[in-house]
């Protein structure tokens, strides 16, 4: 084991996929010497070379299509959009070409083999173009899968098992938690299953859902339920497509009670997607609505994100709320 922030643990299984996979290839916007805006691809250049890890120009509708036909030709492509909120010229590349390859040729050919690793969410003072959370938007989109991570460990373990799944993964990394989160990491190779939740702490009265950093948020607001005395259940969904149903309905049966919480806006988010599913798999034992709680049907601000973001204060509220209905 070792000590890791969220930065080193992506940086970590990076570094093992292509110690192993001479077809693994990092790229994107100053990803090669430079690291990446964040750094979370150091040192891969001077270890693997300029023709495994490069940079690319600025356009993201490149990368994609780039990394479309690598994977397509047999490689194994990382892609990094620099920020999740510049992955719409992209748009068309992953839900119209990365998507469906496999499946308008019955699977004679397909893209597989293609990770899209993209920083996403709020925290970081980025203001509007630098603190969205568009996972909603893929989504909406069979053929992919939507992975998000909530700390160092999950980090590394979700990675490895997205870039060696035969699913192209739109890997979306909680960027105001890359140098805040540190925890122990195996040194070791290691995966994570996708599509199934993570029950981070059981309980008795309530169920609390959100995935990546909304999880650190979810935890405090259940802390300051506890000290009223209420049993707070915290699933961690790790997998936004395909999504755990079983293990979150399971919950709520138990529960009668469910509050997801998000960093998007709460219109046509995917809480909503969960909400409208639990409440046809657990009508009958909910003892209260569904509660979302999430960011404002506004632009992402900057001067009033703390007002916007849906911290632990608002998701208390809304357990109490539950809890009293």
């Amino acid at each position: 084991m070792a000590q890791m922030n969220l930065l080193q643990a992506i940086n970590n299984a990076l570094d093992i996929v292509m110690a192993e996979n001479d077809s693994a290839l990092c790229f994107g916007e100053d990803v090669g010497h430079f690291g990446g805006v964040f750094r979370a691809t150091s040192g891969l250049q001077e270890k693997y070379g300029k023709a495994r890890c490069f940079n690319t120009p600025l356009v993201e509708q490149g990368i994609i299509g780039f990394a479309n036909g690598l994977a397509a030709q047999g490689s194994t492509p990382i892609a990094e959009i620099q920020f999740a909120d510049y992955i719409f010229p992209a748009f068309d590349q992953i839900v119209n070409e990365s998507a469906k390859f496999r499946y308008r040729s019955g699977n004679e050919f397909n893209v597989g083999k293609l990770t899209i690793r993209t920083p996403y969410g709020g925290g970081i003072a980025g203001g509007l173009y630098h603190s969205q959370s568009p996972e909603a938007y893929f989504a909406h989109t069979p053929g992919l899968k939507i992975v998000v991570p909530r700390n160092p460990y999950q980090a590394k373990g979700l990675l490895l098992a997205s870039i060696r799944d035969d699913n192209p993964v739109v890997f979306f990394e909680p960027k105001r938690l890359y140098r805040a989160s540190v925890g122990e990491v195996p040194v070791e190779d290691y995966q994570l299953p996708l599509g199934k939740a993570d029950i981070m702490q059981t309980g008795t009265d309530i169920t609390l859902l959100a995935w990546g950093a909304q999880l650190e948020i979810v935890e405090k607001a259940a802390d300051k339920a506890s000290a009223d005395g209420i049993s707070c259940e915290i699933i961690d969904l790790r997998t936004i497509l395909p999504w755990d149903v079983d293990t979150v309905a399971n919950s709520v049966r138990k529960t009668g009670r469910l509050l997801v919480s998000q960093e998007a806006p709460l219109t046509a988010g995917f809480a909503s997607e969960i909400a409208a599913t639990i409440q046809q798999e657990c009508f009958l034992h909910l003892e209260s609505p569904i509660e979302r709680v999430c960011g404002f049907d506004t632009p992402y601000p900057l001067s009033l994100e703390k007002e916007y973001v849906a911290d632990h204060l608002k998701i208390y509220e809304a357990i109490k709320r539950s809890i009293n209905y």
